[in-house]
């Protein structure tokens, strides 16, 4: 009878012990640093024809070398302004390209935006935000390459991480990091 009662306090003690330490270790999880490793963009700017292919992300932190490479090939086309673009937004096209599967460049018809071009261009058509995400560094339009302009749009859309615009006509899809919503 005692052997019964000492594995039935062992049991309960033990219970308690594992349900105290879930306790204790479930806040020290959500501040686990980000796994280490490699994230990588690539892009063809369809204005300047240039090419990148660069890790932005190294080891658990952003790279300022691979930033500002990022920042230069997506810079405004028209002014030739540079600005930080959203590191939101490089993770969004990120994540993006391996739900699609895509290795290759990504194709930008817009980056940033200066807030002069952006007026500029808005006075000129209907399809350009006077308030535009991309004057904030925190939108671009692009295609993937081999990829149907439905299914990325439809695949942005499905991330909810921000706005998604589907332009068949001009064969792009906007994403941007601003609020969830879709056009």
């Amino acid at each position: 009878m005692t052997r019964l009662f000492d594995e039935s306090r062992r049991s309960f003690l033990q219970l308690g012990l594992a349900t105290l330490a879930s306790v204790t270790v479930t806040p020290a999880l959500a501040a686990v640093p980000r796994p280490k490793g490699i994230r990588a963009l690539g892009f063809r700017n369809l204005h300047t024809d240039e090419k990148l292919r660069v890790d932005y992300w190294k080891d658990g932190k952003y790279d300022r070398a691979g930033l500002a490479k990022i920042n230069r090939i997506l810079r405004d086309h028209y002014s030739g302004d540079v600005r930080a673009m959203s590191l939101r937004l490089l993770d969004l096209l990120h994540d993006l390209q391996g739900r699609m599967g895509h290795e290759g460049a990504i194709e930008v018809i817009s980056g940033y935006r200066s807030p002069r071009t952006n007026l500029k261009l808005a006075s000129a058509s209907d399809g350009v935000a006077k308030h535009s995400y991309h004057t904030k560094g925190m939108a671009i339009d692009i295609r993937l390459p081999g990829k149907p302009l439905t299914k990325v749009y439809q695949t942005a859309l499905n991330m909810r991480r921000g706005g998604a615009g589907f332009y068949p006509d001009s064969q792009f899809v906007h994403v941007d990091v601003g609020p969830v919503r879709r056009w």
